[in-house]
C-alpha cells in the first residue's frame, strides 16, 4: 500500500538550533499572533500580549535571527518597524528525540504552548461568538467532533487529505486587507484516544488489505 503524501512544501521542520530559539512561551505567542492577525509593531505586539515593548522588541530580533519572523517593508517607517510571520510552516517532530533530551523538552514546550493559545481562541468563540458575530459568520462557524475507529495507516490518510486542503485554501487566502475578511483560525484535532484499546487482528486479517 502506497503511503499518501502529507504537504511538504513551504513547510519547516525544526533543527536543534532553530527549535531552542522558538521554545519560550512569549516568542510562541508573537508568532501565534503575528499568523493570526497580521502585522503588527513591537509596541503593538506588547498591548496585545500584556507585554513590556522591551520584551517584545528583544523577542522579536531574536526570532528574526531565526528565520520565524521579517519586518513587513510594505508598512514599516523611519520611526517604527512593522513585523510579521515569515511565509513558511512550522512543525516539530517530538518522537525523534528520545525522552529526556533537549529536543524532546523543547518540541514539547512548544506542542503545549501551541494548544494553549488555540484553545484560548476557541474558548474565546464559544463564549462570545453569538453576541459579537453576524448571523452568516455564526452560520458559516463550527465546534464539530468525529468519533470513528480507525487503523494508523487510515488515520494517516485522513490527515494527509485534510492538510492537503487546508494548505490549498492558505495558499489561496493567506492575503491581509480583503474586504469582508477577518482572521479565521481552522482547528483539526485527529488523534488516538488514549485510554481505548486497540482491537486485535485475526488470523484471517493477517496479510489482509484494508
Amino acid at each position: 500500500m502506497t503511503n499518501p503524501q502529507r504537504p511538504t512544501e513551504g513547510i519547516r521542520t525544526l533543527d536543534m538550533t532553530s527549535l531552542k530559539a522558538l521554545a519560550h512561551p512569549l516568542r510562541v505567542k508573537i508568532v501565534d499572533t503575528l499568523s493570526t492577525y497580521g502585522s503588527h509593531t513591537a509596541s503593538g505586539l506588547a498591548a496585545r500580549l500584556g507585554e513590556s515593548s522591551g520584551a517584545t522588541s528583544y523577542h522579536l530580533r531574536q526570532l528574526e535571527k531565526h528565520g520565524f519572523v521579517r519586518e513587513d517593508t510594505a508598512r514599516g517607517s523611519a520611526r517604527e518597524r512593522w513585523w510579521e510571520r515569515s511565509p513558511e510552516g512550522i512543525t516539530v517532530n517530538p518522537i525523534e528525540y528520545p525522552p529526556g533530551a533537549a529536543e524532546r523538552s523543547a518540541s514539547d514546550l512548544l506542542t503545549r504552548e501551541w494548544q494553549v493559545n488555540r484553545d484560548a481562541l476557541l474558548h474565546d468563540f464559544i463564549a462570545h461568538g453569538t453576541d459579537k458575530l453576524s448571523r452568516d459568520w455564526m452560520a458559516a462557524s463550527t465546534v464539530n467532533t468525529v468519533n470513528l475507529r480507525l487503523t494508523s495507516q487510515q488515520m494517516l490518510e485522513l490527515v494527509a487529505e485534510l492538510e492537503t486542503v487546508t494548505e490549498r485554501y492558505a495558499a489561496l487566502y493567506k492575503k491581509e486587507g480583503v474586504p469582508g475578511t477577518r482572521p479565521v483560525q481552522i482547528q483539526l484535532n485527529a488523534f488516538p484516544v488514549m485510554d481505548a484499546d486497540e482491537v486485535p487482528q485475526t488470523p484471517d486479517d493477517v496479510g489482509g488489505t484494508v
